[in-house]
């Protein structure tokens, strides 16, 4: 009995230091997929160049404005939407107990957009430019992003609704969100069908969920609701395990499970509607992320959460990455690249489980 007390600190230890160096790993790889990303482009700028002018010892103006003004802040801008993407993803997996919730499935990025839409339609916050770095202008992003938090709070509570009802599966969750995402994107056409010609090609071309339009304001407001959620989130990890474990046997260990729940998604969906309100709609990231993480680290939130962050933030920005690439030097929206990257992971994630 001595020796088994003394193996067992031992051999959690070692389950700890896995855990916690594989997310140490997703954070070193991100830093370097931040420095290959600044680098690529329609422009190459060497990485030697590239790190004396983050430093700030200047060897070009070029390089300074391409880095400074462009590159870095996508970069950053897709960093910490893929990371919250993900961990709005791997809540609502937790809190709905549905390993098929996520903004995209439930509704919430359609509502955002809708939201977004209004906001560009009605209140004037958008429109277009002739510049080349980029068609569409937030005048106001401070109101596109409250429009857009108040559309998707509006399917954040019906399916809060459809949650507490009794004997609710979880299939009839997921396809509550799928509905509200109809009743949304047909509501977006309606505004698209009586837009005038600029307003629709704003709306259109906003859609597209895109880190190429992201300023440095843009990285802050994302960044700021980012830092929160994830405090928020990983404060409230030993809750999320014990709601996975059922609500019955959360409740008897002390867990107020409906307001965790509420607030969550609330949370949860602070982060879609921002992001979507800013960059447009990127589907997947917070669906195969959570996914993807558990098959490495586990179901325990402690070490789920953060994994999940930096699983978003790499995803992310190698899509930004191959979506200025491929059709170099035209710049693809990485929702588009999301899309693809993103169902057939799912598909073969679905198929090795069913396969076990």
């Amino acid at each position: 009995m001595h020796l088994e007390h003394q193996e067992y600190p031992h051999e959690y230890k070692k389950y700890i230091s896995r855990k916690l160096i594989i997310i140490g790993t997703g954070f070193v790889l991100t830093l370097m997929m931040l420095i290959v990303s600044i680098t690529l482009g329609a422009v190459h700028l060497p990485v030697i160049e590239v790190l004396f002018t983050l430093i700030g010892k200047t060897i070009s103006a070029r390089s300074e404005i391409i880095v400074w003004n462009i590159r870095l802040p996508q970069a950053l801008t897709a960093i910490v939407a893929g990371g919250g993407l993900a961990i709005s993803g791997v809540v609502m997996q937790s809190i709905l107990r549905n390993p098929l919730a996520s903004p995209i499935t439930l509704g919430l990025s359609h509502a955002a957009a809708f939201g977004a839409a209004f906001s560009v339609m009605f209140l004037n916050t958008g429109g277009m430019q002739s510049s080349g770095t980029g068609a569409i202008v937030l005048s106001n992003p401070y109101t596109t992003t409250f429009s857009a938090f108040s559309f998707c709070l509006i399917s954040t509570c019906v399916i809060l609704i459809v949650s507490s009802l009794r004997r609710t599966s979880p299939e009839v969750m997921i396809l509550t969100g799928v509905a509200m995402g109809w009743i949304f994107m047909a509501a977006t056409l309606f505004l698209q069908f009586f837009a005038d010609d600029i307003q629709l090609a704003s709306m259109v071309f906003w859609t597209f969920g895109d880190t190429a339009r992201a300023s440095w304001s843009e990285l802050g407001i994302i960044s700021g609701v980012l830092l929160l959620s994830l405090i928020y989130f990983i404060a409230n990890r030993w809750n999320y395990n014990a709601i996975d474990a059922g609500d019955e046997t959360a409740r008897s260990l002390g867990v107020h499970v409906q307001k965790v729940r509420i607030v969550g998604m609330l949370m949860a969906s602070v982060v879609t509607a921002t992001i979507v309100a800013l960059l447009g709609i990127i589907g997947f990231i917070g669906l195969v992320c959570p996914h993807m993480v558990r098959r490495l680290i586990g179901n325990d939130h402690r070490f789920l959460i953060p994994g999940t962050c930096m699983a978003g933030c790499m995803l992310l920005i190698a899509a930004d990455t191959v979506a200025r690439l491929i059709l170099s030097p035209h710049i693809l929206p990485v929702a588009i690249i999301t899309s693809f990257l993103g169902a057939p992971v799912f598909i073969y994630l679905i198929v090795k489980g069913y396969g076990r």
